[in-house]
């Protein structure tokens, strides 16, 4: 079964998890996903089936749109509500105003320094490894940008909906937020809402998972790669160079409009980067 699934995670399930489900119930060895969630937060998870996992480096994933719920008062050593807490701070007086002003001053490029509970490798080993055996490493940080953030609750919870490119931490931005408020805070709650163009008003559980509902790979790759409709099926699936009137680094061509590979530009010519059928 080749073709992509728009899953509705649950909390208390990793990515992983999700995909091995998959896995048994349609007794196909090769399932992925396009971006992790952790286990305690809910939404949209993209998975890849069959030879749909050939275009993972190529998926459309550059924002996603998040909902959090942030505590503010307290810091926990994993940003999120789940971890132990480290530090307890006063809430100041803050009205809604005030805090729509802190809002939009995240708006735009920012400079983000990854948590120690994420995946992120250095010398060859994953933070939260560290984070695990109880060791500081140097992070270094990384840019990112905020194309949209908003306050949808302020009475009893603080609620905010954010649009982020790939790569953000919503954790840290509640830590950063709640920074800019004088006090401390942490994440309690996340649900991915959106990536790119897919929407979890699209996705499904996994029960729901049947050939009806199964996505083409062509509605997850990144529409800004160029496609060249060619007729050398044969010469492309034996990764032969082809000449195309055409100047980008990857383009990706289709056989009856379907996606058959992917060409990187090599001097005066493309040649194969990934096969895709």
């Amino acid at each position: 079964m080749d073709g992509v699934y728009y899953i509705k995670k649950q909390k208390n399930m990793t990515s992983f998890d999700v995909c091995a489900k998959i896995r048994r119930s349609l007794k196909e060895k090769a399932v992925g996903h396009t971006g992790t969630l952790d286990p305690n937060a809910e939404g949209l998870l993209i998975v890849l089936l069959g030879k749909a996992c050939k275009c993972l480096p190529y998926c459309e994933h550059s924002k996603k749109e998040y909902i959090a719920t942030i505590k503010l008062g307290i810091k926990t050593d994993t940003g999120d509500i789940w971890g132990e807490t480290i530090e307890e701070k006063e809430i100041p007086m803050i009205t809604e105003e005030q805090f729509n002003d802190v809002l939009k001053s995240f708006l735009g490029p920012q400079v983000q320094i990854p948590p120690m509970v994420s995946a992120i490798k250095v010398n060859g080993k994953k933070l939260y490894e560290y984070h695990r055996e109880g060791k500081e490493v140097e992070v270094k940080p990384r840019n990112i940008i905020i194309d949209e953030i908003e306050c949808m609750s302020f009475a009893g919870e603080i609620k905010i909906r954010a649009v982020v490119s790939s790569g953000t931490y919503i954790r840290v931005l509640c830590e950063d937020i709640a920074a800019k408020l004088n006090t401390v805070g942490t994440m309690s709650s996340l649900i991915r809402t959106r990536i790119a163009n897919v929407s979890i008003d699209d996705a499904i559980t996994i029960e729901e998972c049947t050939m009806e509902n199964i996505h083409d790979i062509e509605d997850v790759i990144n529409p800004e790669y160029k496609r060249f409709e060619v007729e050398c099926v044969k010469e492309v699936m034996q990764g032969k160079r082809i000449k195309l009137p055409c100047d980008d680094e990857v383009v990706m061509l289709t056989h009856n409009h379907k996606i058959l590979a992917a060409y990187e530009k090599d001097g005066n010519e493309y040649r194969s980067k990934r096969g895709l059928w």
